[in-house]
């Protein structure tokens, strides 16, 4: 007689409260979960208790009890799970609620390193895609690791507790091979935060350096941090040059953006630099839907055109929260409360997950009437959006992610000098 091999729960178990995991085991032996019914099982076990909502095992009793005492066990799992994963889609269904929720994470202990390999620094944007309207960013990765622990971003689970700088970087930022007669929009890189680390190692002075000797290009630090001292003792700085800031109104900040400063200290340093003569630029990307976005975003883009002057602000992007399926299990697995997870999944190109399209086009027409009076003044643009968006927002898409890219070049070169050489 050939004995039936009893499958292994996902490793995700291993997250889980040993009560549940209890709990679990008896319910696999009591109601012959299949391995998919069990991964499903742990997955919204996870999530529950990530959205500090009621516990599956609640969902499961309160199911059980109403069953018809007469249906055959396969019926009756049938039933529960049924019934379950309808509750679950009602609640990623629904706008986020903060107001109970206070989430919080325990920031690592860092440890620096200095990386002395002949690595390339220089890539294309990871999100550079021909299936969206494309900007075609480069960027530069100089530093690997964050200090930041935002909800959404796996860069401390890839890195774990070791932040590594690139012993080489002067050198082979004076050694990058760039067409001269093109313009270049690089971002310091994806791989950390732009400004956290200030100036340590000489990141911004070399970065600073390289973007005096390279008229061409136009050279980004995108952040979270307020740690803008580097560029306010400095008289000297390049005018290539733009400090942009990741903004999310403070309920998010407060419970998916840990270790970030808070809105006001964004702002605060933006205005701080832009005093200084450096250009600012704004993403609203990722931008979470919750109950309170409308208002909340609404207020966060009066504040900009009340503390700041179009002609001080270069661009500014809208962006939904995006994942790919590692992504999605690598965030059940880290030690910490969110409602990041607790949405709807729709497909996005290159198999990527993003809200359902109704409400993308309504986060983002709601911020394109915000800026309405700017709309002229600023360039606008859907990071790592479909066409489709474009059209319904700003009624044009570009028909090619060139006519992105020079588009932009167009409008920034209005504001800060771009020279290229006649190749």
């Amino acid at each position: 007689m050939k004995i039936k091999k009893i499958w292994q729960w996902p490793d995700l178990i291993n997250q889980l409260k040993e009560e549940d995991q209890a709990w679990l085991n008896s319910i696999r032996d009591k109601w012959h979960l299949t391995s998919q019914e069990g991964q499903f099982m742990v997955e919204s076990c996870r999530d529950l208790e990530m959205w500090q909502e009621n516990n599956i095992r609640d969902f499961w009793s309160n199911e059980e009890e109403s069953l018809n005492p007469n249906m055959q066990i396969k019926q009756a799992k049938k039933k529960i799970i049924t019934n379950i994963t309808t509750k679950l889609n009602a609640l990623k269904g629904q706008a986020k609620n903060y107001s109970n929720n206070k989430f919080e994470r325990n920031e690592p202990t860092l440890k620096y390193t200095k990386d002395e390999s002949d690595k390339a620094i220089l890539g294309r944007c990871p999100v550079w895609s021909d299936d969206t309207v494309c900007c075609q960013l480069k960027v530069l990765d100089v530093v690997q690791n964050c200090a930041f622990a935002c909800s959404y971003c796996t860069i401390q689970t890839f890195y774990g507790d070791e932040v590594v700088f690139d012993a080489n970087l002067k050198n082979k930022l004076t050694n990058l091979e760039l067409e001269e007669d093109e313009f270049h929009h690089i971002g310091s890189g994806q791989s950390s935060d732009a400004l956290v680390w200030g100036n340590r190692n000489n990141i911004l002075e070399d970065l600073c350096d390289f973007a005096k000797a390279r008229k061409n290009i136009l050279l980004e630090f995108k952040t979270k941090s307020n740690n803008t001292s580097y560029f306010l003792k400095n008289n000297d700085l390049p005018k290539n040059i733009v400090c942009s800031w990741s903004l999310n109104p403070q309920t998010i900040v407060d419970n998916e953006e840990h270790g970030t400063a808070s809105l006001d200290g964004r702002l605060k340093a933006a205005r701080d630099v832009a005093d200084h003569g450096v250009k600012v630029a704004f993403h609203f990307h990722p931008m979470v839907y919750y109950d309170q976005w409308e208002a909340d975003y609404a207020a966060v883009c009066q504040r900009i055109m009340k503390e700041f002057d179009p002609n001080e602000v270069l661009f500014i992007s809208f962006g939904s929260i995006t994942f790919i399926k590692p992504v999605v299990k690598k965030i059940r697995e880290r030690d910490m409360g969110s409602r990041i997870l607790q949405m709807e999944f729709e497909r996005a190109p290159k198999g990527k997950l993003t809200y359902p399209e109704e409400v993308k086009m309504q986060m983002f027409h709601s911020m394109n009437k915000n800026f309405k009076s700017w709309k002229e003044k600023v360039f606008f643009y859907l990071c790592m959006e479909k066409a489709i968006f474009w059209d319904e927002v700003f009624g044009f898409h570009y028909p090619e992610n060139q006519d992105f890219a020079d588009a932009f070049e167009k409008s920034i070169s209005t504001k800060v000098d771009i020279v290229k050489s006649n190749g």
